[in-house]
């Protein structure tokens, strides 16, 4: 399927839906970014039932503030709406298909009750 350009304005429609959406944070002039896009890409081709965005922090400087993005590149996986993974640098091609069957393997039940309790904690 290939990556989709997340802007401020497709973003929060994009990762709020069901389903799982990995989000590659990047800039052009970031080396481990070029290094890490063909690694994002492939494992769009593999995973066809997972949207892959990607957010160039240059021309959507806003979305990156509001994702408080400090370092790229920056992996987010969003599952159900849910944040469920936020993690800065470039992983390996088997480092992120682990990520990917970790969202995968998620309890969903279980992250909600985790959120409402702390939520409620506070």
């Amino acid at each position: 399927m290939g990556s989709v350009a997340l802007t401020g304005g497709n973003f929060e429609q994009t990762v709020t839906r069901d389903g799982i959406v990995l989000v590659d944070f990047w800039a052009s002039w970031c080396g481990p970014c070029r290094s890490f896009a063909p690694v994002f890409e492939q494992a769009g081709e593999r995973h066809p039932d997972i949207v892959f965005g990607k957010v160039n922090t240059e021309t959507e400087q806003g979305l990156a503030a509001a994702a408080r993005i400090r370092s790229i590149p920056t992996l987010m996986a969003f599952r159900d709406g849910v944040l469920v993974f936020s993690q800065p640098g470039a992983l390996p091609a088997h480092a992120l298909e682990q990520v990917i069957q970790a969202v995968r393997d998620l309890d969903m039940d279980e992250v909600r009750a985790s959120l409402s309790e702390k939520s409620t904690s506070r």
